[in-house]
């Protein structure tokens, strides 16, 4: 059973950064594909990015050149490196995991999820 632990989420000034992080365990033979989901009160979670096992992400395209994921090289850990933070207000990050070797941005490919940590921005 793969355990995901989200950390990093806190408040953060509009134009500002902040990095989540993702501690996994209960994977330790398996490299798992990884992404970050986020949602806004109200609507519906949504992917953010991810990142296969070979290392290829994939990006939501609101987040295109702010956002980074990367993980460790054991899979340890999972990070999402956020820059110049829009005030979309308050919305929580989920990180997720699947054995697939690739996994893109579409929730229902996700078995593993964390309990979510959340962002505030304020401008």
């Amino acid at each position: 059973q793969v355990q995901l632990v989200e950390s990093g989420g806190g408040s953060v000034q509009s134009g500002g950064s902040l990095r989540l992080s993702c501690e996994t365990s209960g994977n330790r033979y398996t490299k798992h594909c990884m992404g970050w989901f986020r949602q806004i009160p109200g609507k519906e979670r949504e992917g953010v990015a991810s990142i296969d096992v070979d290392g290829s992400t994939t990006y939501a395209d609101p987040v295109k050149g702010r956002f980074t994921i990367s993980q460790e090289p054991d899979g340890s850990t999972l990070y999402l490196q956020m820059n110049s933070r829009q005030p979309e207000a308050t919305d929580m990050y989920y990180c997720a995991g699947t054995r697939f070797n690739r996994c893109g941005l579409t929730e229902g490919r996700y078995p593993y999820w964390g309990q979510g940590t959340q962002v505030t921005v304020s401008s």
